[in-house]
């Protein structure tokens, strides 16, 4: 009784935390402005299928996608037998599931080659993070908390498979000691039973039950760590590959206001001065100088952003020795908007604080390196858009600070003036050839 009654509390607080969190989540990305979503539902869960649940585009890096997805899935599916572990501590039972018989062997089975497959994969990501120098992974903005994020999941996901197979080994030999009933196989901790040997049934059973208080308390931990660890995109992968837009890669977006006023002046039949502005169709900022300024979308983005740096590793600017990051340009937005989040927590509502994501996380001279090519977005598993940040971020240094590079608005003044980017008259154009 006391031991259920233990569980329900642990099992309360957690989900309770894990409620609260997300809570605080979901308003974090709601400070982002509205936009609209393009695509049909069933295009965009299409896709949400292949990138966030099937791993797609894992595999274009061979070694690396399939570690990842060995773990993604190995994981999720040995935790199904949460399910189990949920209901004996619930009622008090052991192996609840036990009557499938063959089945539950199956399953049984299958776990624990997927644990292990899991502790291999894990050990060796491990060793390519920290051993090997990977140049991705030594980029200063890994520097600090983010280095140390990655190895934390990498021990936790260590660990709970380490629990679950000494669990499952302790309880093979309580079984053959006949105190457990038997159930079935056991194909990679029958190899760990021999620890158990020389030892009395009733040390067995305390360790059994040790691993098994661990592992539902190491989950409980784990599933409350995520909210403060880039890990969250193992939840938030998939509304993001469902909510962000379809459309080509190269199409950005323009301002409707924008676009409609470059009609007028194109349009001859239209006398551009006789057009009344209307200011409720302006916005009220052109472009993002903060991170609240960005949709919800590009701050879901942010939040599901794993750090994993193939977008880095395409980058030309990056390549060139430039200062642009697009890894970092996620990593900034949502630390930036963590720290509004903080400020709202504490104040009730923003207070001023004197920062912006712009200059203070994320300087010109990154937004300016950047080529606009998409390689970050073609690189990244899930399709994440650094580059729609940037864009809008060059959008308000153009269009509310006038504070675009020289080379830029020497050419935007010749497409006003000449109607083209070089400097001299339209009507001069074919004099070159008369020469």
């Amino acid at each position: 009784m006391i031991s259920t009654i233990l569980f329900i509390l642990l099992l309360t607080i957690s989900v309770g935390l894990f409620v609260q969190n997300s809570k605080k989540l979901l308003r974090n990305i709601r400070l982002g402005q509205s936009v609209q979503i393009l695509g049909t539902r069933s295009e965009r869960f299409r896709r949400m299928l292949w990138l966030a649940f099937g791993q797609g585009k894992m595999t274009i890096r061979p070694i690396a996608g399939i570690l990842h997805i060995v773990v993604y899935f190995g994981f999720l599916v040995v935790n199904l037998e949460m399910i189990e572990i949920i209901l004996d501590g619930i009622i008090g039972t052991h192996r609840i599931f036990k009557f499938f018989g063959g089945f539950y062997t199956f399953l049984i089975t299958s776990f624990e080659i997927l644990a292990l497959l899991v502790i291999i994969s894990v050990t060796i990501l491990w060793i390519r993070r920290n051993l090997l120098k990977i140049s991705r992974f030594q980029k200063k903005e890994l520097r600090g908390f983010a280095q140390k994020d990655a190895n934390i999941i990498l021990y936790f996901e260590a660990i709970l498979m380490g629990l679950f197979l000494l669990m499952n080994a302790s309880d093979l030999q309580l079984q053959q000691l006949g105190i457990y009933p038997t159930i079935g196989k056991f194909p990679i901790s029958q190899y760990v039973s021999f620890l158990f040997t020389n030892m009395s049934p009733k040390v067995i059973f305390l360790i059994e039950r040790a691993c098994w208080w661990l592992h539902i308390i190491g989950v409980c931990v784990f599933l409350n760590y995520l909210y403060y660890s880039k890990h969250l995109h193992i939840l938030l992968a998939f509304p993001y590959t469902f909510f962000t837009s379809i459309k080509p890669k190269g199409q950005l977006d323009n301002l409707e206001s924008v676009t409609k006023e470059v009609k007028l002046m194109l349009d001859p039949t239209v006398n551009p001065f006789e057009q009344s502005v209307d200011n409720e169709q302006l916005p009220a900022k052109f472009g993002a100088s903060d991170a609240i300024d960005l949709s919800w979308v590009q701050i879901l983005g942010a939040y599901t952003c794993t750090e994993c740096g193939r977008c880095t590793d395409e980058c030309p600017a990056n390549m060139t020795g430039k200062l642009l990051s697009p890894r970092k340009i996620m990593m900034d937005t949502r630390d930036r908007i963590e720290e509004i989040a903080k400020n709202i927590d504490k104040n009730g509502s923003f207070v001023p604080d004197g920062k912006q994501l712009l200059n203070d996380y994320i300087t010109p001279e990154e937004l300016w390196a950047c080529t606009t090519c998409n390689a970050c977005v073609e690189a990244c598993p899930i399709e994440l858009n650094p580059l729609s940040i940037i864009m809008d971020m060059r959008r308000y240094l153009v269009m509310e600070k006038s504070a675009a590079p020289a080379p830029l608005n020497t050419m935007m003044i010749c497409l006003e003036n000449n109607v083209a980017p070089w400097a001299y008259n339209p009507s001069d154009r074919m004099k070159v050839f008369d020469e």
